[in-house]
């Protein structure tokens, strides 16, 4: 089983998730600084692309009420706002005892793999309310 998520970041996204998390490298916010690192230009937080995949999980696959557990991520190639991210989970273990599905992650901009991972998801039996 699997499932998507797309979502387009924008730079207003981007300065919320800079607020959000503290995070203010100016490889983010600052075309100049940016100029000067090896991707040559503002980049988006690789930790919002990451975080991307929580959409996935806690809205479609395995959908309401799981929790993560870890997530592991690689990053393979940058963001920037405008991008189109595309992100897709697939289950590849279910352990029924403790109640952990476990998803391989995938993100990409067009064709370009942008993160691969996997994450690990505490999933809600029927009988617990989650609301």
């Amino acid at each position: 089983m699997q499932a998507r998520f797309e979502k387009t970041v924008t730079q207003a996204e981007v300065v919320q998730f800079g607020d959000i998390s503290g995070d203010l490298n100016p490889a983010h916010f600052d075309e100049e600084f940016a100029r000067g690192t090896r991707l040559k230009e503002r980049v988006v937080h690789g930790m919002l692309t990451a975080s991307l995949v929580s959409a996935v999980l806690g809205t479609r696959l395995p959908g309401p009420g799981c929790l993560f557990v870890s997530q592991a991520t690689n990053f393979k190639a940058p963001v920037r706002a405008g991008d189109t991210v595309s992100v897709q989970a697939t289950i590849v273990r279910l352990d029924d005892k403790r109640q952990f599905a476990e998803f391989e992650t995938h993100c990409s901009v067009d064709e370009t793999t942008v993160l691969e991972g996997s994450a690990l998801v505490w999933v809600p039996s029927e009988k617990e309310d989650c609301s």
